[in-house]
């Protein structure tokens, strides 16, 4: 019998449902019993006193720790900096840096902490770092804010005058960047194919899926500025709505492709009115870190294909066992007259 699937066997009505809300829900969001995705007890016990957090996570060995700073007493003495690693990043942290240990067994790198993420969960690095990044709040349960920072970011501000800006100013629960080159997830798709950064005829078919269920391309007639996120910060309140909202986008993402900047604007989509959020302009989060590139470009053959064929026969090993099955699972819908929206290239970097 093979082992549990971390993100659960969520099946299509199941996943309409989810997005139907109600006073009380039952949905997936990963952590399913035995599916992976275990941290040290030491870990656990140190992460449960956590009331405000700075995480950021780095896996298949590509980055290093950047240290926070500019980060006030007060924010030291408040914010726990986790730092959420695989079994491979630790070693190569190891290998680079200098790691201390505390008293009670505690992994240090300067100013972070380093958490150990074992058993991944998923065959592919890129859709494991989605674990920490887009479900924060189910692995620190007891946090009741959370920055989150892509591993190759080093934060220059205090954390406390992030949330101050960014949800406690405008009241909001949830605050991330505007894209800087896209709005319409049709046009990060089609940047997504041309760069190789995921199978191209899958991310066709989670795009004519999202189109096939009514998303359109983002227009000024829309509420948000802009459908496509620039994800490398994350900013939460761990509100019942904002959790409710993490967890679909997680599914989207473990029912599909780990490209997380498509399926944010088609949960968006799904909620409607209900999930007010803020999405600040581009050129403030350029202002809050410093940019590093990776140790090494991560790369798979999966993120090769270009035909469905290469799926077949001796390459069938090319699918992922554990993650994007609805990739994989007939769609309800009949995709075959589906036609994706024409994109028109806005930014040759794009």
């Amino acid at each position: 019998m093979s082992p549990p699937l971390f993100g659960g066997n969520q099946n299509w009505s199941q996943r309409e449902e989810s997005f139907k809300l109600k006073k009380t829900m039952k949905v997936h969001c990963g952590f399913m019993k035995n599916g992976g995705g275990d941290m040290d007890a030491i870990d656990v016990k140190y992460v449960k006193k956590c009331r405000f957090i700075v995480a950021s996570g780095i896996f298949d060995g590509y980055d290093l720790p950047r240290q926070p700073s500019n980060i006030s007493a007060r924010s030291q003495k408040l914010f726990c900096f986790l730092m959420v690693v695989d079994e491979e990043s630790l070693n190569f942290i190891k290998e680079n840096v200098t790691i201390t240990e505390n008293s009670d067994g505690g992994k240090w790198v300067g100013s972070w902490r380093l958490v150990t993420l074992k058993n991944p969960p998923y065959d592919e690095p890129r859709r494991n770092g989605k674990v920490p990044k887009i479900i924060t709040h189910r692995l620190f349960p007891q946090a009741r804010y959370s920055i989150w920072i892509d591993g190759k970011m080093e934060l220059i501000v205090d954390p406390l005058l992030i949330l101050e800006r960014y949800l406690w100013r405008g009241k909001y629960t949830f605050a991330i960047a505007q894209h800087k080159h896209h709005k319409s997830i049709y046009e990060e798709g089609d940047a997504i194919k041309r760069r190789k950064r995921y199978a191209r005829p899958l991310v066709d078919l989670q795009m004519k899926i999202y189109y096939y269920e009514g998303m359109e391309p983002w227009s000024p007639k829309k509420r948000t500025i802009s459908d496509v996120p620039e994800g490398a910060v994350i900013i939460r309140e761990h509100t019942a709505l904002t959790n409710l909202f993490s967890c679909l986008w997680f599914n989207e993402v473990n029912l599909f492709t780990p490209r997380d900047q498509i399926s944010f604007g088609y949960v968006l989509y799904r909620l409607g009115d209900a999930f007010n959020f803020f999405m600040f302009p581009n050129c403030e989060y350029n202002s809050l870190f410093v940019l590093h590139k990776h140790n090494r470009e991560h790369s798979s053959k999966v993120e090769w294909v270009k035909s469905l064929d290469e799926f077949k026969g001796s390459k069938s090993a090319l699918k992922e066992s554990r993650g994007g099955l609805g990739l994989w699972t007939p769609y309800p819908g009949d995709l075959t007259s589906v036609k994706l929206p024409p994109v028109t290239r806005t930014s040759p970097a794009g």
